[in-house]
Parts: C-alpha cells; structure tokens; sequence
C-alpha cells in the first residue's frame, strides 16, 4: 500500500480527540453518585466515541490517497520490438508516379513522406503487442520515441513527420541511433528494425563496423524499403553492369553491405502506394513470433472507499444524536 499525500497521516494522533472530550452536557451536574449504575449506556458511549474515532481515521487516510503499485505482469503473445528508422531528406516529399491503394482509393500526387505516415499508422494499429520506437534522420539522425507499448505516441510521431527537410540522406546516422533504442532494453525474443528511404547514403568503414557490430550483438533483423525514383535504378537489377572507373551507385553498395550482416536482412523496392503497402503486409506476416512481454496492471485508489466507509459512519453518529433523549432542564 502506497499513499499519494503521506504527509497527511501525521495527522493520525487527532482521532484520540472523541475519547479525551467530555459532552458538553457532562458538565451540568454537580454530582450524580447517587444515580444507579447504567453499564448499557456506558457501552453505548464509549461504541460511539470509538465510532468517532474510526470515522476521523478513514477522513485522514482517505485524504492521503492509499493505493496499490502498478503491476508487472509476464505474458507470452505475438509480436516484436520494432524501431521505426524514417527518411525525412527533402525528397521524400516528393509525389509517387501514381498509382492506387489495395482498396481502390485513388493516391495520384499524394507524396511519398505522406503515403509511408498513413501506411506505417495502419501498420502499428494492426500490432497489439508490439512495442515501438522511431528514429528519424536526414543528414543527422533526430530521436523521436524510445521503444514502447504507448501506440497513440508513436501515431502521433509518425504523423508528424511532415516539415521542413534537408536535402542530404545519412542512413549511417539512422541506423546507429536506430540500432540504439534496443540496447539496454530487455530483449522480447524478437526484434526488427525497418529503414524506409528514397535514397542511400555512403558511409564509412568505421561505421559499417559498428553496425554490424549492433545489430549482431542486439539481434536485430533488418528490413530496407527503398521507395524507387520513377526510372530509377532498382538494387535488384543483375544486368546492372558498374562504369569503368565508377563507384557502385550508393543504393546497390548499401544493399551489397547489408547483406553481409549476420543478423537477418531483406530489401523491398517500393515505387508507389500499393507496392509500399505489400512490403508492410510481408513485414507484417514476417514478425509474428512468439514473445514475452509485460503486461501492466494499474494500482487501485481506495480513497472513495474511506470517504464512503467515513460517511456512512458520520450518517449512524448523525442517526443516534436524532434519537438521543434530550437532558430535562
């Protein structure tokens, strides 16, 4: 039992007031020796003094506010630690080519930036016991939520992602701080994390190190959705043939790199509204594992019991003063 006001009970010492007064009519006898014995009414009296007691204890705790401690409890379900690790560089808001939803709803000219908020936001009201954190990043990585069950926050953050962007794309940056939000996090028994970008970015041989490093360490799987340029290069495409004296295109080298990760990896090309959402529909099939997780049981609050205990006790004070014989002057 916990108290939220416990400064309150220092007023405990007060309940002994009813049993140290005397009633005020006490007083207007001299003597009363002479009158027999009434073992009946001294009982009454002192029921009643103890009555008063009882109620000003229940006041006093009441108004310290006694509840119980909010609960842990280990449950096994379906699902996984997800971090959500968004591009939010100045060409995601940019229009997909067009196309249509799977449920037929017309999304020409609705920008990529816009499409991936409303997919993702379907996607986590369709995960009841996932927990979720974000990460943004543009040519930094901006912390946005930490893992956690509270699925209106991360609604809210993954529709405000619209605003004011900056043109460069540093994924390295992204995936690290992404990489982040699982370390010192119990692991659930599954955890993944989805990059969503337009573009990629190079990074360098200290940073690939780490990542690998992580993601080995922390267990994560990794699922890219590259949203393509209309005409763009695909990371699929095996007839690509390099330049001579030409680096690979940053979003082949980067799918090159993650797929030398120990932890699991798929890619997913998406080039308008209905291929972003089959890549959330695989993802979502794909992370279904069983997992531990905690379920929390909120404290109960027990003032208004007391003030009702302390009421209805005020109520049969009341009751008996109604039926007391008054004194004959």
């Amino acid at each position: 039992m916990a108290f939220s006001h416990p400064w309150l009970l220092w007023l405990l010492p007060l309940v002994v007031l009813p049993l140290l007064l005397q009633r005020a009519h006490a007083k207007h006898y001299s003597w009363v020796d002479m009158l027999p014995a009434d073992p009946l009414s001294d009982l009454i009296s002192l029921l009643l003094k103890v009555l008063a007691v009882l109620t000003l204890v229940f006041i006093i705790v009441g108004l310290a506010a006694p509840h119980t401690n909010e609960q842990k409890v280990e449950r096994i379900g379906v699902g996984a630690q997800i971090a959500l690790v968004l591009d939010r560089s100045a060409s995601m808001d940019d229009p997909f080519s067009g196309g249509s939803t799977g449920n037929g709803n017309a999304t020409v000219g609705e920008t990529k930036s816009v499409a991936a908020a409303r997919l993702i936001t379907d996607f986590v009201k369709s995960r009841q016991q996932d927990m979720f954190g974000m990460i943004t990043f543009s040519n930094s990585a901006m912390y946005v939520l930490p893992l956690s069950e509270n699925k209106k926050a991360i609604i809210a953050a993954v529709q405000a992602t619209g605003g004011n962007a900056l043109f460069q794309t540093n994924i390295g940056s992204g995936l690290t701080s992404g990489a982040a939000l699982f370390d010192k996090i119990p692991d659930s028994g599954s955890r993944a994390m989805i990059l969503l970008s337009d573009g990629a970015g190079r990074m360098d041989a200290n940073t690939q190190q780490k990542i690998k490093d992580w993601f080995d360490r922390l267990h994560i799987s990794l699922y890219w959705i590259v949203l393509r340029q209309p005409g763009g290069l695909s990371i699929f495409d095996t007839k690509y043939v390099r330049p001579e004296n030409a680096a690979l295109p940053a979003e082949v080298e980067l799918n090159d790199f993650f797929g030398t990760l120990r932890s699991p990896f798929k890619a997913y090309e998406a080039e308008d509204p209905k291929s972003l959402q089959l890549a959330m529909n695989d993802i979502n099939n794909r992370e279904k594992k069983a997992i531990k997780y905690f379920e929390k049981i909120p404290g109960r609050e027990y003032s208004n019991i007391c003030f009702i205990i302390a009421a209805l006790m005020i109520s049969l004070l009341l009751g008996v003063k109604y039926l007391e014989v008054k004194t004959w002057h």
